[in-house]
């Protein structure tokens, strides 16, 4: 049975390229309206115009408080609501823990985190009037289990699925659900600029030998956005190929 997204509209954050577009691309194939979003409104808006379905671009910078204000108050004047939000925006700034500054610290919890709570803030108040809502948060394994030289972005990540579960909790009674997406090694421009050998040696932990694709995200996000998941809230769904099973 094919998912069928038509009528609602969606908010995907860091939706111009890699998992955040695949995202975008499939929920707009399921039928919804999504809107894009990036940091350039040039590039926003071209990517709008790729994926189709009358996506539309907007221009934000998911780490200042206000312009999240602004873009979830300009996605619903253009859509009439929101009623699927993914937050998939997020930066890394990878060091050591005692050569970790304050500044990447506060820069990647703004970006992956606090964002989150700021999007979700805003787009609740839409969402309880309907009754219904989707709010999805991309996440990550490292979440789960930490990593070396990514204390902020393993703390931000682990933050995003208690803020999760919260939000699971807190509107339920109000048909909302909240889940979390925890993508493994993925396909993109980072690991598409490692050497053969580190990427060979990256695959050689995945039980599935090889490294998952943006596409491979996006389906399990689609699905957490259609009435089939209906009965799944709270949840994190790992898409890691068996990585950290």
């Amino acid at each position: 049975m094919r998912i069928d997204l038509t009528g609602k509209n969606a908010l995907v954050t860091g939706s111009t390229r890699g998992i955040g577009r695949a995202i975008a691309q499939t929920l707009a194939d399921a039928g919804a309206r999504v809107g894009i979003v990036g940091r350039d409104l040039g590039r926003a808006t071209a990517v709008a115009a790729e994926v189709g379905g009358g996506a539309q671009g907007f221009a934000c910078d998911v780490g200042d408080l206000a312009q999240v204000a602004a873009l979830i108050e300009a996605v619903e004047g253009a859509f009439g609501g929101i009623d699927i939000l993914v937050n998939n925006a997020g930066l890394t700034r990878d060091n050591l823990m005692l050569r970790l500054k304050d500044d990447d610290w506060d820069a990647v919890l703004n970006a992956n985190l606090r964002s989150a709570f700021a999007t979700t803030r805003a787009a609740t108040r839409g969402m309880m009037k309907r009754r219904w809502g989707r709010i999805i948060n991309i996440a990550s394994v490292v979440g789960i289990t930490g990593n070396k030289g990514q204390a902020n972005y393993a703390a931000s990540k682990a933050g995003l699925i208690g803020l999760t579960k919260s939000v699971a909790k807190e509107y339920a009674s109000r048909g909302i659900l909240a889940n979390v997406v925890a993508p493994g090694f993925i396909e993109t421009d980072m690991t598409a600029a490692m050497t053969p050998e580190a990427r060979a040696a990256m695959g050689q932990q995945i039980p599935l030998e090889r490294l998952g694709t943006p596409d491979d995200v996006a389906g399990v996000v689609a699905f957490l956005a259609s009435d089939r998941a209906a009965y799944i809230t709270g949840q994190v769904l790992v898409v890691d190929g068996g990585l950290v099973m």
